[in-house]
């Protein structure tokens, strides 16, 4: 697969300005997709927010699998970054998260009731990349539904300021990605999750990197979906299976295989498949 290029306007707009706005900011909420701690890893986001107290939020975490997902935990941890797993839809999102802000805030406003800034709230930022729920839990933290949350990268466009009470405030940007992808199998696996637009990869690349997660770690889940059974290395033949089950045929017998790359996509990224992780730790640390 070609090297990834994509780095829209509003993104390079938006790095300034949070590079800006990070003078007045308290700490920092980074948000990554549980299912790939690695790969919805922004290192823009680490650059810019290096001297800032940081929390990492492994969210969408009821969508990976539990015992691969602690292990990330357990080395972020390690590595003195603190780190909550967290499902923002979740009606117990604020009952995990706020206690965390405020052990990490707690030196910070020490510091602004020595000024004799009794009353100024602490300020975070939440950063991530698109598509990993950030103004979903904004809307928890805020117990309003401001903001417009769809499932699809890229829908928020401009930064806001939330109250969340009297003591904490945020401020919302919308996802960033990094001008290149230097790993074809990260962009590869965002484009699974649905972090990055169709129209940006292949989707046949796409789907038949699916097709071989699948086969190594949920062989028999993926059978059971489309009640086929198949060989691997003829790739083709596992379209043909889908597009028999799911009747993606073009006239006659002949698959249609931009139609299957459809289904299959909207199939896992609405976890027809289950649980998934596609960040093994063993395979980055």
């Amino acid at each position: 697969m070609r090297q990834i290029h994509w780095y829209p306007g509003h993104m390079a707009k938006t790095k300034k300005e949070i590079k800006e706005r990070l003078k007045v900011i308290d700490i920092v909420v980074e948000l990554r997709d549980a299912r790939a701690p690695y790969s919805s890893k922004n290192p823009l986001i680490e650059s810019l927010t290096k001297h800032k107290p940081r929390l990492l939020i492994l969210n969408k975490s009821d969508l990976a699998i539990p015992e691969e997902l602690a292990k990330w935990q357990s080395y972020y941890q390690a590595e003195k970054i603190p780190t909550i797993l967290l499902d923002s839809l979740r009606p117990n999102t604020l009952k995990k998260l706020l206690p965390e802000i405020e052990k990490i805030a707690e030196p910070y406003r020490k510091k602004e009731m020595e000024r004799g800034r009794i009353n100024r709230p602490i300020r975070m930022m939440i950063l991530g990349i698109p598509n990993v729920g950030k103004s979903t839990l904004i809307n928890a933290l805020a117990s309003k539904s401001k903001l417009v949350v769809k499932d699809m990268p890229g829908v928020t466009k401009h930064l806001q300021y939330i109250r969340v009470n009297k003591d904490l405030e945020l401020l919302d940007t919308p996802g960033i990605l990094w001008p290149k992808f230097e790993e074809p199998e990260v962009a590869k696996k965002l484009a699974l999750l649905g972090a990055i637009k169709d129209d940006i990869l292949p989707l046949d690349e796409v789907t038949i990197y699916g097709f071989q997660y699948l086969d190594k770690h949920h062989k028999k889940t993926f059978e059971e979906r489309y009640e086929m059974t198949y060989e691997i290395e003829d790739v083709l033949s596992v379209y043909d299976a889908i597009a028999q089950k799911r009747g993606a045929f073009l006239r006659g017998k002949e698959t249609d295989y931009d139609r299957v790359n459809q289904l299959f996509l909207h199939d896992f990224r609405n976890h027809k498949f289950g649980p998934v992780m596609l960040d093994r730790i063993e395979d980055h640390v």
